[in-house]
């Protein structure tokens, strides 16, 4: 999450259970966070394990899968509304409705500007498209992004979920005005991204011309598990290495953690691949300093402030990725660009390069700067690692300095995808980082502490054969409420089968042999009466 936090602090072996405030002590962020992580690592869990790795609610599952042929080879699908689960996780795909607003004084202008522009009358449709899903951004000017043609091939329509931080630079309306301007944002969210994605037969391994639903499902989850699992592996430290003293131009003497302030380190994968394709950035606030773009005019920017201090505003040198909420969520990497010149009174900002066509050029995607802290890769015999895109490229089996003593290390034989990230938090009172190390204090190589993604099958799409669904769902466990409980029913049941046992037992229910002689000569008189 890129956020502005001290730390995270939750670790599931741990098995805690909930977070306890003590009287009179300082409270963190921290502490808070743990609690949410928390609540919801436990819903979730329950949550998949009634329901599965995914499912919807039989009679309001989400997600349904209509193939809808387009004009000029642009396919498109329909989103049906509803809520399913993938891994614990909720998805709602309700559109919400238009708000309606206020017409016009006059009513004659208000139904000429409805005619005109067709804005005030027009409604959404009741489902989202593979164009316009929410948090998808796919671009129809991209083939990449097109949907496979079904009429070569089915393929399979796929929903991906995972998390991302959101802040008041790209959701505005989290800002409370009355704070001023001057003043930071308050707290971040974090948000549920899912897409709705095509995926070919042929990456799930499958030949067959006709697949059966169990088929698909299987080889997709075989596929979805190897999306999953992370090979990457990395290592941190702030202390001084054993070749010290024997290269003293390339480590310190007295190398350990020597920043003036408590850090949280962030090295984030940028590209992703092999090591000698992927590459990384790093941050010292985690990625949380973001300047909000008003204008891009060329290689000009003007931003709606240069930061609130010294320490998070920007400088000539920096390095700052450009982008929006778009390329946000399409977890693909940017060039990271350089800031050539300042122009303070202006809040400009002149960058190295023009960003990427498409990128920040709409307003309601909230384009925005995210300043990364390297400037040029680390020196490593004597030598300056030349930076690829802007970013530092993946050097694996050997210590990387990032800066103030703080080291990396990246496991041989890794596998990186991009947004893969670690985060290292750096304390001036111990002069070291809080990493796991074993017995003998050597750091451990640990797995990314993010982006997880989470995936389920929706469709076999078949073009206009139509679609076979992939979907599961459950039905409601509640029951109708009995007349009684279940004990009171139970005690009727055995009293009336004692009252059976005891009129086998006594067929005279119990009476005495001359009462009974006696009714029964009083009924014979009464029937003779009768008879009379």
């Amino acid at each position: 999450m890129h956020a502005d936090l001290s730390r995270s602090t939750f670790r599931p072996e741990r098995h805690y259970s909930a977070v306890l405030v003590q009287q009179g002590r300082v409270q963190l962020d921290a502490d808070a966070n743990e609690q949410t992580a928390i609540q919801l690592h436990q819903a979730r869990a329950l949550t998949a394990d009634l329901i599965g790795p995914h499912g919807g609610p039989r009679d309001a599952a989400g997600f349904r899968i209509e193939y809808v042929g387009g004009k000029h080879d642009i396919d498109t699908l329909h989103i049906h509304g509803g809520r399913y689960y993938v891994d614990g996780i909720l998805c709602d795909a309700d559109r919400p409705a238009a708000g309606v607003p206020v017409p016009h004084e006059d009513a004659e202008d208000s139904a000429d500007s409805a005619d005109s522009d067709g804005q005030d009358t027009a409604r959404p449709a009741p489902h989202w498209t593979y164009w316009d899903q929410p948090d998808g951004f796919r671009d129809p000017e991209k083939p990449g992004d097109r949907l496979p043609s079904p009429a070569r091939a089915p393929f399979v329509a796929y929903l991906q979920v995972w998390e991302r931080a959101v802040t008041a630079a790209e959701d505005p309306t989290l800002r409370e005005v009355a704070l001023g301007a001057a003043m930071p944002d308050t707290a971040a969210r974090a948000k549920v991204v899912w897409q709705v994605l095509p995926l070919a037969l042929g990456d799930l391994q499958i030949e067959e011309p006709e697949p059966s639903k169990d088929t698909v499902r299987e080889a997709f989850t075989r596929w979805a598990a190897r999306q999953t699992i992370s090979t990457a592996r990395l290592a941190a430290r702030a202390e001084r290495p054993g070749h010290a003293d024997e290269d003293p131009c390339l480590v310190k003497p007295d190398a350990r953690y020597r920043g003036p302030e408590n850090q949280l380190y962030r090295v984030e994968i940028h590209a992703g691949g092999e090591a000698k394709d992927a590459s990384f950035k790093w941050s010292r606030e985690n990625g949380s300093v973001v300047f909000p773009v008003h204008e891009l005019d060329g290689m000009w920017v003007e931003l709606a402030s240069l930061g609130h201090d010294d320490k998070l505003d920007l400088d000539v040198g920096d390095r700052v990725e450009f982008t929006d909420s778009a390329y946000a969520s399409r977890l693909e990497p940017l060039p990271l660009l350089r800031v050539e010149e300042l122009d303070l009174p202006g809040r400009r900002v002149r960058l190295s390069a023009e960003p990427e066509p498409g990128v920040g050029r709409l307003p309601h995607l909230n384009p925005f700067l995210r300043r990364w802290d390297h400037h040029e890769g680390p020196r490593r015999k004597g030598r300056t690692t030349t930076p690829r895109g802007g970013a530092v490229p993946v050097t694996e089996g050997e210590w990387l300095p990032l800066e103030d003593g703080v080291e990396v290390y990246f496991a041989k034989g890794g596998a990186y995808r991009t947004g893969d990230h670690w985060t290292v938090p750096a304390r001036t009172a111990t002069g070291g980082v809080e990493w796991p190390a074993d017995r003998s204090r050597r750091p451990l190589l640990q797995p990314p502490a993010g982006i997880t993604r989470h995936f389920a099958p929706l469709a076999l799409v078949k073009g206009e054969a139509g679609a076979v669904d992939l979907r599961l769902a459950f039905a409601p466990l509640a029951t109708d409420i009995p007349a009684a409980d279940e004990a009171t029913l139970a005690a009727e049941a055995r009293a009336r089968e004692e009252e059976q046992r005891a009129e086998a037992a006594d067929p005279s229910g119990g009476r005495s042999q001359t009462t009974a002689e006696a009714e029964n000569a009083a009924d014979a008189d009464a029937d003779a009466q009768g008879e009379k």
